[in-house]
């Protein structure tokens, strides 16, 4: 298999030092991507200091301890405000019990619990053994999530306002806008044979901070991907893209790497898992990309090429357990013309433009 390109950037020194009460210190937005060695967990802190958590990584400690350790060591925070599942996979729902018992949650939302087994198991007893920590966690109170639904967050000052909206969640996608023309890509678009999982169920969200723009989809697969920006583009596009599905070939159609043409993209994979070939090669080739991040090196011996630059990977290590667990950060300046990604334990920082000429 052939190497794929990198692209190259400038990189300077510099460790980032913590800040305490992040969002609110500085009025920055704040995006981190947590190691829980190829699960989700998505930390965002508003200027006005509420948090919420997209995801929570796999049951057990580990990834429990690593999303609290960044949430108060590193954000400042004492309570996660509103937590987020998009949808039952356990690498995404299944940190959130322990997480609870290490700091308050507030509103949850998902689509609802399934009663049965999501991927048609046929064992429903382990189903509910497994989903009994989620249900019984505690919490201010649950909400289910539909498209539209946008996070009641708290605004302060006369600055951009910032917003998170559902775009996606039971396999049904907002309304594109009225007038909103024939996306010129459509035709890149492909089907494939997929087996029914939850991750076609799975939400996806925007987030805005006046004009900078972040796409968080989960576990969304090919053909709902596909469905999302064509025949129009139903969200536009964003200047940060988290890799859908951790970087794994079932997603990452590349009309909607295209369609959205970010200018960032981030992978929450593992060592073993993501960085698929055409992933890669629908990031690669989407116009406009400067900068791909991983939170993990690729490991894999049959395709140990298929990985962006060193400069831009969190983690090396390929045991699950490594103590490094190294985030990667992102904070959209105040006017929200601009974003920062760092890489702390690296000692990595760059800035770009936030695109005000988005479709």
């Amino acid at each position: 298999m052939r190497p794929w390109p990198k692209i190259l950037i400038i990189a300077f020194g510099g460790l980032m030092a913590a800040r305490s009460g992040a969002g609110l210190a500085d009025h920055r937005l704040d995006i981190y991507w947590n190691d829980v060695e190829g699960g989700g967990a998505t930390l965002i802190v508003t200027p006005a200091g509420e948090s919420i958590l997209i995801d929570s990584g796999n049951p057990g400690p580990r990834d429990a301890g690593r999303i609290h350790r960044t949430a108060t060591a590193v954000a400042g925070l004492s309570r996660i405000d509103y937590y987020i599942t998009t949808h039952f996979h356990v690498d995404h729902f299944g940190g959130i019990a322990q997480l609870s018992t290490l700091m308050p949650i507030g509103q949850v939302y998902d689509r609802g619990i399934p009663r049965h087994d999501p991927d048609h198991n046929p064992s429903d007893a382990l189903w509910l053994a497994m989903i009994k920590p989620y249900r019984e966690f505690a919490a201010d109170g649950r909400n289910t999530v539909s498209p539209g639904l946008v996070l009641p967050l708290r605004q302060t000052g006369s600055g951009p306002r910032w917003w998170l909206r559902c775009v996606v969640s039971g396999g049904k996608i907002v309304d594109a806008p009225p007038g909103t023309p024939p996306n010129p890509l459509a035709g890149e678009n492909s089907h494939h044979d997929l087996a029914p999982t939850d991750n076609d169920l799975s939400s996806a969200w925007v987030l805005g901070f006046g004009p900078f723009r972040f796409w968080d989809g989960g576990d969304l697969t090919w053909n709902v991907e596909g469905e999302v920006v064509t025949p129009v583009n139903r969200v536009g596009q964003v200047d940060v893209y988290q890799v859908d599905h951790h970087g794994l070939g079932f997603s990452n159609n590349p009309v909607l790497i295209h369609s959205l043409a970010p200018t960032v993209s981030v992978m929450n994979n593992g060592p073993k898992k993501g960085t698929a070939a055409t992933t890669m090669a629908g990031l690669v080739s989407s116009p406009g990309l400067q900068a791909m991040y991983q939170v993990h090196k690729n490991v894999r011996p049959e395709d140990p090429e298929d990985n962006t630059a060193d400069e831009f990977i969190a983690n090396f290590s390929s045991d699950p357990n490594h103590p490094d667990a190294n985030y990667i950060k992102l904070s959209v300046d105040p006017s929200g013309a601009s974003y920062t990604v760092v890489i702390p334990a690296a000692g990595y920082s760059r800035t770009f433009k936030t695109r005000l000429d988005k479709q």
